[in-house]
């Protein structure tokens, strides 16, 4: 876009571990995001992903591929993962090139599921930051499967990952419970889905930790962990059915708030709206459509319509 002045765009990094559900996240919120009037363009950024379901925009395959670099250089899938995306972050005016013709739509970056990317490794944080630089206003959705909401261990595994992630990838973020249609299918929680999603008293789940006779020796740390999630007090959970359009669209607000398009003229919220996202209020952010038609404008009042019947 040479010569023309910079535009803000929006999007969403799509993170997580493998099997969270990622890419079929991308597919439904992209399929919702367009029965909203949004133009929609998606990014496949890992180069383990074959298949894809969606319609993509810009591939990563096309400039490095995981098979050729674990042939060419004997590396195994983890370390030719962290190859790749270091070797993005090499030549990040290929990917450039690519985004600059799609602004003025919304971007979904399906990202690659190796947790170290997100806990310690540096290279997709730099592209992250990198684009922040483009004018490209990411939020983090965070991906986790809710089936470890039935394992006390692996729930507090879980706290701990997504923290480090937050403090690691350093953009406005979201934590999703993903696949929550299929979490009765898991087993019987021992508390309250609230209580997963809020991060209520962990004293609790030390307590039933301690009922394991393997866990019971490990209390001290495990309080240390509880202690150091509840010290940053970041963590929190938005609950995700992929296949529920009130569900994405509760997502969908809380990622627009958090990477600041509900403040944009794309949506024309009036200034009553936007004071209201910016103290946290939620009311006029229902899932019913009536509230919602005091803050759009006619035109998009059609389109929301029209998204929340599909």
């Amino acid at each position: 876009m040479a010569g023309a002045a910079p535009t803000t765009a929006f999007g969403q990094a799509v993170i997580g571990p493998p099997g969270s559900g990622k890419t079929t996240y991308c597919l439904g919120m992209s399929e919702f995001l367009r029965a909203l009037g949004r133009r929609v363009a998606v990014v496949n950024l890992d180069p383990a992903n074959e298949g894809l379901p969606y319609e993509c925009a810009v591939d990563v395959g096309e400039l490095v591929g995981l098979g050729d670099v674990m042939d060419a250089l004997q590396l195994g899938p983890n370390g030719g993962l962290l190859y790749c995306m270091e070797y993005l972050e090499a030549n990040l005016d290929w990917l450039r090139a690519k985004l600059d013709p799609l602004r003025g739509h919304y971007f979904l970056f399906d990202c690659p599921g190796q947790v170290e990317l997100c806990t310690h490794h540096g290279a997709l944080r730099s592209i992250f930051s990198q684009m922040a630089q483009w004018d490209l206003r990411l939020t983090a959705v965070h991906l986790v499967d809710s089936h470890y909401c039935t394992d006390p261990a692996k729930f507090i595994s879980v706290l701990c990952t997504s923290l480090a992630t937050m403090l690691h990838v350093e953009l406005p973020h979201v934590n999703l419970l993903s696949k929550m249609d299929l979490i009765e299918h898991y087993g019987k929680l021992a508390f309250n889905l609230d209580y997963y999603t809020e991060v209520l008293d962990l004293s609790y789940l030390l307590d039933h930790l301690a009922s394991d006779p393997f866990f019971h020796h490990y209390r001290q740390l495990n309080e240390k962990l509880v202690q150091l999630i509840e010290d940053y007090s970041l963590v929190s959970f938005i609950p995700l059915n992929i296949q529920d359009k009130e569900s994405i669209q509760r997502v969908l607000q809380a990622v627009d708030k958090a990477n600041g398009y509900c403040f944009g003229v794309q949506e024309q919220r009036s200034l009553e709206a936007v004071m209201s996202a910016a103290v946290g209020a939620d009311f006029h952010f229902s899932s019913t459509l009536g509230l919602q038609e005091k803050y759009l404008a006619p035109s998009e009042q059609s389109v929301e319509q029209e998204a929340m019947q599909l």
